[in-house]
């Protein structure tokens, strides 16, 4: 039996703050979420100390992100730094 070792995980966070008025409403969060499973890293939204899982559509509108509201996303995974970045890059262009 062969087992291939499993690529070190990166860790990588970015603080966000919400400027659209509308905050992140379903259309914007559903792109979220389509471009956050397009990784390979675990991604999670941290708001108020609470984790809510980047993957799933239902934990984005739970995370209730209206405008002005800052939270950290957080990503682990061989392409954690990679996906904040892009990800970021998506908010500030759905927003």
């Amino acid at each position: 039996m062969y087992f291939r070792p499993r690529p070190p995980d990166v860790k990588a966070a970015c603080e966000i703050t919400i400027v659209n008025e509308l905050g992140i409403h379903a259309r914007p969060a559903a792109e979220f979420v389509r471009r956050a499973n397009s990784f390979r890293s675990d991604i999670r939204v941290v708001k108020n100390g609470r984790r809510f899982s980047a993957l799933s559509l239902i934990d984005i509108m739970r995370a209730n992100l209206k405008c002005g509201a800052v939270a950290t996303l957080e990503a682990e995974g061989p392409d954690a730094k990679e996906a904040l970045e892009r990800l970021v890059n998506t908010l500030s262009g759905l927003l």
